[in-house]
């Protein structure tokens, strides 16, 4: 049985460093850039849960003892990352499931999570139990944009799967991608004076465009639960179609491109992520079947 233990990478980061913040808050009104006055303060480690969290993931099959490629177990993952919580993969080779996966998981399916020593299964099942269990920090994403971005995964895999270029499933991808990019831009409104926080700027027609977010995700300034489950799935849709079908998503969808961007350089997503090769390997039956 082969084991990783991970601590999540950004706390890490906060135990690792001193966070410093102006004491005197005029520093935020000033333009001149001298400030002398600070406060020191660290991440306390009272209130994390020190004990790992047990979780069956799929393994590698290009790489010995590394996560392999499936899109709800990274889920999971990132929602740990997210909270974050300490957790110890356990990593299963999926072609050859030993007799002590198939114990707890009669299914053979991953990932399944260890809650109050019962084995745990179905990713949404287990991304509402660490809501439950850890609140802190919240998650949830509202009712009303829980179901966006929802269908891409299903029309990706029809059109990966498709041997008809003229059976409608590239255009039906490219309408849930259009939904979404609509979805994302709705978080944006232009910059309305010096008063606003810069969040990023995008280089667009070769002129720069500068925004001011009310949030860069689904659910606005802050990551949630949906984002969660739909970056791996944009990740795989990514990796898949670029090798299998030489597609990329078209320029004209900026948004969906920037999101995309955005949530896969966070910590948490590059070290959850599979690599390039498990993706392609993985979609390979599908795609040749």
């Amino acid at each position: 049985m082969s084991t990783a233990v991970a601590l999540s990478s950004s706390l890490k980061h906060n135990l690792a460093l001193g966070i410093r913040f102006p004491q005197n808050p005029s520093f935020y009104r000033r333009n001149g850039p001298k400030v002398s006055t600070f406060r020191t303060f660290t991440v306390a480690m009272a209130a994390i849960n020190t004990t790992p969290l047990e979780i069956c993931v799929k393994a590698s099959v290009t790489t010995p003892n590394k996560l392999g490629d499936c899109p709800f177990c990274q889920r999971v993952l990132l929602t740990m990352e997210e909270k974050h919580l300490p957790y110890e993969m356990k990593l299963v080779d999926l072609s050859n499931k030993p007799e002590w996966f198939l114990q707890i998981s009669p299914e053979g399916k991953v990932p399944v999570v260890k809650f109050d020593e019962k084995w745990v299964p179905d990713s949404d099942v287990i991304a509402q139990s660490l809501e439950e269990k850890y609140p802190d920090p919240p998650l949830v994403t509202p009712q009303e944009k829980a179901l966006v971005g929802s269908k891409i995964f299903s029309t990706f895999i029809g059109f990966l799967k498709s041997k008809d270029p003229s059976g409608g499933t590239e255009q039906a991808l490219l309408d849930e991608l259009s939904s979404f990019n609509d979805h994302i831009k709705e978080n944006v409104r232009p910059l309305s004076g010096l008063l606003n926080v810069l969040r990023f700027v995008y280089l667009l027609h070769n002129r720069f465009i500068v925004f001011s977010l009310k949030g860069p995700f689904i659910n606005g300034e802050k990551i949630s639960a949906a984002d969660l489950s739909l970056a791996p799935k944009l990740y795989h849709l990514e990796i898949a179609l670029g090798h299998y079908k030489k597609w990329s998503i078209p320029d004209t969808l900026p948004y969906t491109k920037s999101y995309m961007k955005t949530i896969f350089s966070m910590d948490s997503f590059m070290k959850t992520r599979a690599s390039p090769e498990d993706v392609i390997a993985g979609w390979r039956p599908k795609v040749m079947g």
